[in-house]
């Protein structure tokens, strides 16, 4: 009990720190372009809090804050300075914004005067507004790019380095008996069959290459046929000690549950799962790691961002639904989304689970994979505070200037994302209620997968 506790929170340990890893390579995303394109970046940190520890650099403070679930850089002038008559009418940064005040216009000059304090002066080039645009959306897309390229790295070393379970047509044993599945013991009865495939001679070893006369290259092929023969006799030849031998034997038929293409358990209309018959002869396959080749990484992290992608986009209904699943105690969708305590409950139960350390390691670097690839779909939703929010500003910015030139108009003013606080402010209330919800689904109702 107490490995299992010990693996379980090492788990744990190891997807936050894995966290950590991937937001700083996010932060470090945004800021190499910055510093090549000349803009001051003030702090770069990893976390949330109180500061544990920093230290300055050049001009920039790098430093590890105490909550390892988050982080930022600050760039000088994210947004134009105040305009110059809001300025006067706020010394010393008395809160105004417009005429009549408000909720959401005091935080909108709020966050002009907090974007201010990061200008030296109004002539200060080294700010994010003045970059052109393409160095602006580099600048926001650096972040998400970087999870990205860490998540294939992830993939390929899982993919390509350790590879991909697969079924051989070996066979690692043979049972002596079919025990009724609901049968609540391991150990053979007396009334219990005898497999067949023990009754035709197969043993461990064995290396199956032909069912019913046709060549098979992978045991998904002989399984196939065993399951759609149930009570039909059938052939395989098997090779022994380098030499080919011919088994006959009939599967015994036993009833299965009728499962939808997403795996859901099939009912009639009085709500009773329906069932059907397969065959069963009474063995197992060998299982071995294949490496893939090394463009595998690659092509699993986009259609993972495919696949995050769908849920990202509906993921106001999805964690609906998963509400509703915690106030029901009804069964969750396995592919819904999961908050942080999820991904490290996931975590920890890898690490505490009975496979081989392998599997763990590849269990543990395919989670982590695809939180990155989440890390870089939701960076990209067009809304701000997200980082998909500043690139769409900043093409908003650059269709304005286009336009001008075009029709020979005077250069428009720098768009002022400011004014999208309020907006601002709704998303992170609906970001922070929706995590809410999944934090204690997770704890509630979770995801297993034990």
């Amino acid at each position: 009990m107490r490995v299992s506790v010990l693996a379980f929170v090492i788990g744990v340990v190891l997807l936050v720190v894995g966290l950590a890893v991937s937001i700083a390579l996010h932060e470090l995303g945004h800021l190499v372009p910055a510093k090549k394109f000349g803009v001051r970046v003030g702090q770069y940190m990893i976390g949330f809090g109180p500061t544990i520890w920093s230290r300055r650099i050049g001009s920039t403070e790098y430093g590890f804050k105490a909550i390892p679930l988050g982080g930022y850089i600050s760039m000088a002038g994210m947004y134009p300075p105040s305009p110059k008559d809001t300025a006067r009418a706020v010394p010393g940064r008395q809160r105004a914004g417009r005429a009549g005040g408000g909720f959401f216009a005091t935080m909108v000059q709020d966050a002009r005067a907090a974007n201010d304090e990061t200008l030296l002066t109004d002539e200060d080039e080294h700010v994010f507004y003045k970059l052109p645009v393409f160095k602006r959306v580099v600048i926001m897309l650096g972040g998400p790019v970087m999870n990205l390229l860490f998540a294939i790295v992830l993939f390929a070393i899982l993919l390509s380095g350790i590879g991909v379970q697969t079924a051989t047509t070996t066979v690692s044993s043979v049972s002596e008996c079919i025990i009724p599945a609901d049968a609540g013991r391991t150990e053979c009865g007396a009334d219990d069959p005898v497999a067949p495939a023990a009754a035709a001679g197969m043993q461990p070893g064995d290396v199956v290459v032909a069912v019913n006369g046709r060549p098979v290259e992978t045991f998904a092929e002989v399984f196939e046929v065993i399951q759609n023969s149930p009570a039909q006799q059938i052939s395989l030849v098997v090779e022994r000690d380098g030499s080919p031998r011919t088994l006959t034997m009939t599967p015994i038929a036993v009833p299965r549950a009728v499962t939808d293409d997403a795996g859901r358990v099939v009912t009639d209309a009085n709500g009773a799962p329906v069932t059907e018959q397969v065959g069963i002869v009474g063995m197992r396959q060998e299982v071995e790691y294949l490496r893939q080749p090394i463009w595998a990484g690659p092509a699993a992290a986009i259609e993972n961002v495919g696949a995050v992608s769908g849920i990202i986009w509906q993921l106001p209904v999805k964690v609906y639904e998963t509400g509703v699943s915690l106030f029901t105690g009804g069964e969750r969708d396995p592919n819904g989304p999961l908050s942080v305590v999820g991904a490290g409950r996931l975590s920890g139960e890898v690490a505490a689970s009975d496979a081989p350390i392998l599997n763990r390691v590849a269990g543990f670097l395919g989670l982590l994979a695809s939180l990155n690839v989440a890390l870089f779909v939701f960076n990209l939703v067009p809304l701000l505070p997200l980082d998909g929010g500043h690139i769409v500003v900043a093409l908003w910015d650059g269709i304005k200037r286009t336009w001008a030139k075009v029709f020979r108009r005077p250069p428009p003013k720098p768009v002022d994302a400011t004014k999208l606080v309020p907006v601002t402010f709704v998303v992170v209330i609906a970001l922070i209620g929706m995590g809410a919800i999944l934090i204690l689904a997770d704890i509630f109702n979770p995801l297993t997968i034990l």
